[in-house]
C-alpha cells in the first residue's frame, strides 16, 4: 500500500494522533523553557535552582505516569484524551498565574504529566494498537505533530510574549487546547478505528508468539538492554532546549533568531520520521537501533564547537533527524516485540523512564553550569555517550531473535 493511499484510507485516526502530539507541545521542554528567563528573574532562581525545580516536577510526572498509563488499556482513546485535555487546560492557566516556586513545582508536574506524558503516550499507544503491518508509518505520521509543534510554538511564543506578555501567552495556550484540540478530538474519534479500542481487540502478539505482561517485560533482558540508549535522546535534547536561553547568550546570538531556525530541526525530523516508519514496516524496528542515535551525536558536536550562527541550522537539523527516528522507532518497538494486549502498561513504564530521563537532564546540566562546567563541554560528553550506546545496540540487534512475522493486512 502506498503512503498516500494509506493516509487517505485512515485519515481520521492519523489526524487524531497528529492532533494529540501537536497539542502536547505546551507540556514539552522546548515550550516551557521559553519562560525560563522570566521565571528565573521573578523568583530569583539560578540555573541549578530552576533546573532542580523542573527535575522535581518532571520526576513526579514520571512516577504518576507509571500507573496512569495503564488507563490507555482500559478506556477509549477519545474518553481518556478529553479527561487529559481538561487537566491540561487547567495547568496552562495555572502557569499563567504561578506566584511562587512551590506552586511552580506542581504546575510543572501537571504540564509535563498531561503534555509530554499522557498526550504523547495516548497518541502513540493508539497508533501501535490500531495498526499492525502499517504500524511504522502510522506512528511516523502521528508523530509529525511533535515536529510541527516544535517548528511553530516557539516562534509564536516569542512573538506573543513580546506583545501581550509571557503569562498571557500561556492563557492563549489554554484557549487552543479548549477551543481547538478538544472539539476536534471529539469529532475525529466519534468513530474509532476499532469499535472498542481495548487491548483485547485486534490483538497482535510479540516475541515467541505471545502477549507480554509488564512483569514479563521487566524480567526479560531485552527491556534493560534497550533502555540506556532509548532514554538518552530525552535526557540530551531536553537539556539542550531547557538551557536554550543561556545557550544563545553564551554564543552571542538572539533568542528570536535561534528559535526561527526550529523549522530546520522540525523539517528533518518529519523527513526522518517518515523514512524510519517506512523502513520499520519493511525491515522491523531492531534494524534501526544501531544508527538512529548517530545524527544526534553529530548535532551536539556541531552546536558545541560552532561559534558562527550559520552552522546552528545544521546542528539542529541533525538533532531533529534522531528525534524523528526515535518517535517512529519507540512507537513501533514495544508492540512489535511485546504484543499490544498490554501495550499501554508496558509503554507507560518505558515512557516513564523517558520522562524521568528528561527530568534529570535540566537539573544535572544546570548544576554542572553552576559549578563551572560549560554547556559546550557537556554536549561533547553527551555525544561520546551516544557513540557507546550505538555500539551496544549493534550487539543487541545481532543477538535478539525477531518476532513472529506479521501475517495480516491491518
Amino acid at each position: 500500500m502506498t503512503t498516500f493511499r494509506f493516509v487517505q484510507e485512515n485519515a481520521r485516526w492519523l489526524a487524531a494522533g497528529f492532533l494529540l502530539t501537536w497539542s502536547s507541545g505546551f507540556g514539552q521542554t522546548f515550550f516551557i523553557a521559553l519562560s525560563a528567563g522570566h521565571i528565573r528573574a521573578e523568583f530569583g532562581l539560578s540555573h541549578g535552582g530552576w533546573g532542580s525545580l523542573y527535575t522535581l516536577g518532571t520526576f513526579l510526572s514520571a512516577a504518576t505516569l507509571i500507573q496512569a498509563g495503564r488507563l490507555a488499556d482500559q478506556l477509549r482513546v477519545r474518553t481518556l484524551a478529553l479527561y487529559v485535555l481538561c487537566g491540561f487546560v487547567v495547568m496552562c492557566l495555572a502557569m499563567a498565574a504561578v506566584s511562587n516556586w512551590i506552586m511552580l513545582i506542581f504546575v510543572i508536574f501537571g504540564l509535563r504529566f498531561c503534555g509530554q506524558g499522557m498526550m504523547s503516550h495516548l497518541a502513540l499507544t493508539a497508533m501501535g494498537r490500531w495498526f499492525r503491518n502499517q504500524r511504522g508509518r502510522a506512528v511516523a505520521i502521528a508523530s509529525w505533530g511533535f515536529a510541527v509543534g516544535e517548528a511553530t510554538w516557539p516562534v509564536l511564543f516569542v512573538m506573543l510574549s513580546a506583545i501581550i506578555g509571557w503569562r498571557e501567552t500561556w492563557v492563549m495556550g489554554a484557549a487552543v487546547l479548549a477551543l481547538v484540540t478538544a472539539p476536534m478530538t471529539f469529532f475525529l474519534l466519534r468513530q474509532e478505528r476499532t469499535p472498542i479500542s481495548f487491548a483485547t481487540i485486534h490483538s497482535s502478539p510479540g516475541m515467541e508468539g505471545r502477549h507480554w505482561s509488564r512483569r514479563d517485560a521487566l524480567g526479560h533482558w531485552l527491556f534493560w538492554a534497550l533502555m540506556p540508549g532509548l532514554i538518552a535522546p530525552a535526557f540530551m535534547v531536553t537539556a539542550v532546549f531547557f538551557h536554550q536561553v543561556h545557550f544563545v547568550e553564551v554564543k552571542g546570538w538572539s533568542l528570536a533568531g535561534y528559535v526561527s531556525l526550529y523549522p530546520c530541526y522540525s523539517g528533518l525530523a518529519i523527513l526522518a520520521n517518515l523514512m524510519a516508519g517506512t523502513a520499520i514496516d519493511r525491515f522491523g524496528s531492531m534494524k534501526l537501533l544501531p544508527v538512529y542515535l548517530l545524527p544526534l551525536g553529530g548535532g551536539l558536536v556541531v552546536l558545541a564547537l560552532c561559534s558562527e550562527f550559520w552552522l546552528a541550522p545544521l546542528g539542529l537539523a541533525l538533532i531533529g533527524a534522531t528525534q524523528g527516528c526515535s518517535q517512529a522507532l519507540i512507537g513501533s518497538l514495544w508492540p512489535e516485540y511485546y504484543g499490544n494486549r498490554n501495550l499501554g502498561a508496558i509503554r507507560a513504564l518505558a515512557i516513564s523512564a523517558t520522562v524521568l530521563s528528561s527530568a534529570v537532564g535540566p537539573g544535572l546540566s544546570g548544576w554542572l553550569l553552576d559549578i563551572g562546567v560549560d554547556l559546550e563541554t557537556q554536549l561533547l560528553w553527551m555525544a561520546a555517550y551516544l557513540a557507546i550506546a550505538s555500539i551496544g545496540f549493534v550487539f543487541v540487534e545481532r543477538v535478539i531473535e525477531p518476532p513472529i512475522p506479521k501475517s495480516d493486512k491491518i
